[in-house]
């Protein structure tokens, strides 16, 4: 029995040394297979390499070729593999490109660069990296790299819109010297007006001309490269170099188009009698309205052209109306600019916005046809309805103020103004106290002026026909008083006058 049992034993042992011997081959043979799989100097079967293309100046990265077309590298050693593409990258980078031109300068000039020196080039960074990884590592490492090794590669060309752009730049930035010229307006002293051309210039157009080697070296790849070729069989190229026209602001067709084309009215008023001050502030204000340009349909705001007088040359003393009396003030005149103004634009058949007459009759201009301005409390504005550009022009000359409107009205139209009377206004009596008159003694200081109550029309004619008779006002002067001197007692016992006034102050500015 014992025998027996020693026999067995022997065998189960002989059995456990024969399974392990196997085991071991196999791990052995298993060993050295995933030795050989991981020493293998060759890329994995099956992988090509793409042609890409990005950089500066693109919107983001495309294929330009599939890489079936481009390079299958399966199966090729790696070294070979690696030379292939430091050998596309460096045919492609050295590539001669000539920019003539011929055709775009006077002088013809022509200029050659690399593709490299214009700023593309070749990445074959990435394919570099994924190839030289194949033997980077442990050998479990390098195996399990290898089978995981992506089945398509990328070479990348690169494009560099601003080096390009320096590189055109060097050889003819003188190209953007200079700067356009706006076209002019000018009106001669027979106030005829002429219309002076704009200048262009021309501009390196490197956008257009980047557009198109991003475009030519797409063509030459795919024609090339997918051949089998590859970059070493592209020919030099040749591109036209390219102009932009530059264009001023203003243009001769749309100074043409703002309909400048006459002088439309011309309305004169005089100061003859006016003081120094006043003078100056007539003068300054016209100088400010002068070649002020309305665009159709915009409102005219006499404020501001008496904000930006103040401002720039500022008002002097002179007669204004405050609560309907003449008194010191300072900017007397301003008014005379606005009332001719204002007849002016009447005559062109412009349409008021806002527009109200003095208190008091003016001496330069008919009752109801003056325009009285008054601080945060009056102003004076109107619209430009000719669908066209409307220029205001002034001039003063020997106390004379002349306002000239240029723009553009239907042929054969034209306007007149008539203005009528049609009531007055008793002037109000106003007593004064004076010491040394007896009661009842009234002594007359100041003689009353009646008012009035004035309607102004504005006739259209067309071809000196009459088409059209419509009110433009009906205005209210205010009547000054009588002033008589009385007795303090009398005056006490009449309230001493009137309720006074909220001041109003017109034809000035508020100090």
């Amino acid at each position: 029995m014992s025998e027996v049992m020693c026999v067995m034993k022997r065998s189960q042992l002989y059995l456990i040394w024969g399974a392990i011997g196997v085991c071991l081959l196999v791990l052995s043979a298993g060993a050295g297979l995933v030795w050989n799989y991981a020493s293998l100097k060759t890329v994995p079967k099956q992988v090509s390499i793409a042609l890409t293309k990005n950089g500066a100046g693109l919107s983001k990265q495309q294929t330009l070729l599939k890489s079936d077309a481009v390079l299958a590298a399966g199966g090729m050693k790696e070294t070979d593999a690696l030379q292939l593409l430091a050998s596309r990258k460096q045919a492609l980078e050295q590539l001669a490109v000539t920019i003539n031109g011929s055709g775009a300068v006077k002088d013809g000039k022509k200029r050659t660069w690399t593709l490299a020196e214009l700023g593309i080039s070749v990445s074959i960074a990435d394919a570099q990296r994924a190839i030289e990884g194949l033997h980077q590592g442990s050998v479990v490492d390098r195996a399990r790299y290898r089978w995981h090794f992506s089945k398509q590669l990328e070479i990348k060309v690169v494009f560099d819109r601003a080096k390009f752009a320096q590189q055109v730049l060097s050889q003819w930035g003188y190209i953007n010297t200079g700067e356009p010229v706006n076209a002019k307006r000018t009106i001669t002293a027979r106030d005829e007006v002429i219309n002076w051309p704009h200048k262009d210039v021309n501009r390196l157009d490197t956008d257009k001309m980047f557009a198109q080697a991003v475009t030519s070296i797409e063509t030459a790849l795919r024609d090339n490269w997918s051949a089998g070729g590859g970059a070493a069989s592209m020919k030099p190229m040749t591109w036209p170099l390219k102009l932009k026209v530059v264009h001023p602001n203003v243009t001769l067709d749309r100074l043409k188009e703002e309909g400048v084309d006459r002088l439309l009215v011309s309305f004169t008023t005089e100061f003859a009698t006016s003081g120094a001050g006043r003078a100056y502030n007539v003068t300054m204000t016209a100088r400010t309205l002068n070649d002020w340009d309305l665009a159709p349909g915009e409102v005219f705001d006499y404020s501001t052209v008496i904000k930006q007088t103040n401002k720039q040359y500022g008002y002097r003393q002179a007669p204004v109306i405050l609560n309907g009396e003449f008194v010191p003030g300072i900017g007397g005149g301003i008014c005379q600019v606005s009332s001719t103004l204002y007849n002016a634009a009447l005559l062109v058949g412009l349409d008021m916005v806002e527009r109200r007459n003095h208190s008091l009759p003016v001496s330069y201009l008919p009752l109801g046809r003056d325009a009285t301005f008054a601080d945060d409390a009056i102003n004076f504005r109107f619209k430009n309805t000719t669908g066209k550009h409307l220029l205001i022009r002034t001039s003063v000359e020997g106390r004379k103020l002349t306002v000239k409107l240029f723009g553009t009205l239907p042929k054969g139209v034209s306007y007149s103004l008539e203005s009528a009377t049609i009531g007055t206004v008793v002037p109000p009596m106003k007593e004064i106290a004076k010491v040394g008159l007896s009661r009842g003694d009234r002594q007359l200081l100041v003689e009353g002026k009646s008012g009035y109550v004035v309607e102004t029309y504005r006739i259209k004619k067309i071809g000196g026909k009459q088409v059209s008779r419509a009110r433009i006002s009906r205005d209210v002067y205010k009547a000054q008083p009588a002033i008589y001197a009385v007795s303090p007692e009398q005056s006490r016992l009449h309230g001493g006058g009137a309720d006074k006034e909220k001041p109003l102050l017109e034809d000035g500015v508020g100090q």
